[in-house]
């Protein structure tokens, strides 16, 4: 019985000892579902030691970790969260493969098991990567929030440009220092802004 043939689009998808015609069906599948601008990364195919008829998938995009279950009938069930909504990810390996577990922030468990190794660490490390760009987006926004939310201080992208036009100069120079105290704003910033303040009394 002869291998069967890697088309190209999936090349790069099966690097890891993946079932290709698995890997073949989710890619299709999965092709329908991507968003503009969002590339599909990688596919990590359940291999259970008895037969398995219908493994199940990790599926990770740029945008999105989505957990593919096949169903009878060619269905599938598809779960699916951007990776804004990845809280952590947990890789433990056994014997005879390996269970990947991604926590989502609203306590929610998607694990699946007996993930090859290769694969379920490929997965991890993937996840590791998207869980810090997002813990650093978050602590971002949530500094930029804090500062918006000190009042009178111009952020870009806050509505708070006209509401600094308008206040006490005195006020605002206060508002600025308790920023600067409060490490939400640097020195350099602190005297950038201080200066404005100070050339509009």
């Amino acid at each position: 019985m002869s291998e069967q043939p890697i088309s190209s689009e999936i090349q790069n998808l099966v690097q890891d000892e993946q079932d290709v015609g698995v890997v073949q069906k989710v890619h299709t599948r999965i092709l329908e579902l991507l968003t503009h601008g969002e590339e599909l990364r990688y596919i990590a195919v359940q291999k259970k030691p008895v037969i398995n008829v219908f493994p199940m998938c990790i599926v990770l995009t740029t945008r999105r970790f989505i957990i593919y279950k096949p169903e009878l009938m060619g269905q599938a069930q598809f779960e699916d969260y951007i990776w804004r909504d990845l809280k952590d990810v947990d890789l433990k390996e056994d014997v005879i493969g390996s269970t990947v577990t991604l926590h989502t922030v609203d306590e929610k468990e998607l694990s699946v098991g007996f993930l090859p190794k290769t694969q379920a660490r490929r997965i991890y490390a993937i996840a590791q990567e998207m869980e810090e760009e997002m813990l650093e987006e978050r602590r971002r926004r949530d500094m930029e929030e804090k500062r918006a939310a000190a009042g009178g201080i111009y952020m870009p992208g806050s509505n708070t440009a006209t509401a600094a036009s308008r206040e006490d100069p005195v006020e605002a120079l206060k508002q600025l220092k308790r920023l600067l105290d409060a490490g939400l704003i640097t020195q350099q910033e602190y005297d950038v802004k201080k200066e404005e303040i100070l050339l509009r009394m």
